[in-house]
């Protein structure tokens, strides 16, 4: 599928030509100069004109609420592939009204019950805008709800897996490696990674009411060890005074089976909510991008309908195409296209001192033809 399509339009103004002998000839030209572009007939019904006046107004917003549109496909678009990522699914192609994008594109048909061709094309635009701007709106909501569930779980991670002076222990301590009696306690503590011998040699003198060799290592990170102690309830707060002057972190903690069991139940039912609500949202970001590429092919098919009429005149008289010619391409198809609008306007267009052109929505790159790019992803 390429990625990058052109959709052009083409004046149909010289004597006895048609629509269908320019599509023949731009067929016949590209067949032979640049055989490997894709082209197609792009379908802009014939829609309600109104005034010139009008048309002007219009095309004044085209390219801002077109960069809108068209940022809001890309947005959900994204969103599809980090959702698809966190849930180790495959990226599959997307589709519009149930066909791949890029048929959707070149076979592109009008949708009369959604856009009535006789309504004026300021209310299919300003239609077009409120739908959008409503989906854009709706997935904000919905991802937030979904990002603020894994900002929990990421915070409860890092928690338990961070610098063992700072994260949760309950998950490191296991029932049989705390003592708790009338006068016995077991205290935890933070080692730095090479002072583990010092500990070890230094601990039990660090009050008399240490209960020997009652140390034991229960984990290691990069920077830390973690030890048990046993000792005298009664000698605690000296013991943690001494262990500090030593550089040893006695970390404060109580070890309750019910507190552990209710933080792995808290895990579990975020891990659950996770990932119902990344299926639910996966979903509606499948059904929402289609229906804003639906709604972004409607306005561009307005687009080429407004500047068409506001670059060759009236009555509409134009044959418009998509074509998705490759970066080496480019300045062939280019020159194909703008043979089949007549030389003579060649010079008038391309002309350097000339940067832009009143009603055509301030193309930068203007050409003797209406043009402008389609980035699918």
């Amino acid at each position: 599928m390429a990625t990058r399509y052109w959709i052009v339009s083409l004046p149909v103004q010289s004597p006895g030509a048609t629509a269908s002998s320019i599509w023949s000839r731009l067929q016949d030209n590209i067949s032979r100069h640049s055989f490997d572009t894709p082209l197609y007939r792009f379908n802009v019904p014939d829609l309600r004109v109104g005034t010139l006046d009008s048309l002007l107004a219009l095309s004044d917003d085209l390219v801002k609420s077109n960069i809108f549109v068209e940022g809001v496909s890309h947005k959900i678009r994204r969103q599809i592939e980090d959702l698809e990522r966190a849930g180790g699914v495959e990226s599959g192609a997307l589709t519009v009204d149930g066909v791949p994008v890029d048929t959707y594109l070149t076979r592109f048909v009008w949708d009369e019950g959604r856009y009535p061709t006789m309504s004026p094309l300021k209310e299919i635009v300003g239609s077009i805008q409120s739908q959008v701007a409503k989906i854009e709106d709706d997935m904000k909501v919905r991802a937030a709800e979904y990002n603020n569930v894994r900002s929990q779980l990421s915070a409860i991670n890092r928690k338990q897996s961070g610098s063992l002076a700072v994260r949760d222990l309950s998950n490191l301590v296991k029932p049989e490696d705390m003592i708790t009696s009338e006068h016995l306690v077991t205290l935890l503590a933070i080692v730095p990674k090479y002072s583990q011998k010092d500990w070890m040699s230094s601990y039990e003198s660090l009050d008399t009411f240490v209960v020997p060799r009652s140390s034991k290592k229960l984990y290691e990170d990069n920077e830390y060890a973690l030890y048990s102690v046993t000792l005298f309830a009664k000698v605690v707060d000296n013991f943690k005074v001494r262990a500090r002057e030593k550089g040893f972190q006695v970390r404060d903690f109580e070890y309750s089976p019910e507190a552990q069991e209710s933080r792995k139940q808290e895990m579990e039912k975020l891990l659950q909510d996770q990932e119902a609500m990344r299926s639910s949202l996966l979903q509606w970001c499948y059904a929402s991008y289609s229906e804003v590429f639906s709604s972004w092919m409607h306005f561009c098919a307005v687009r080429i309908f407004v500047e068409s009429i506001l670059r060759y005149g009236l009555p509409p008289s134009f044959l418009s195409a998509v074509l998705a010619p490759s970066t080496k391409s480019e300045k062939k198809v280019r020159s194909i296209l703008e043979e089949l609008c007549g030389n003579a306007h060649s010079t008038y267009w391309k002309s350097e001192d000339d940067v832009s052109v009143a009603g055509l929505g301030g193309e930068s790159e203007l050409h003797p033809y209406v043009s402008f790019t389609i980035n699918i992803v």
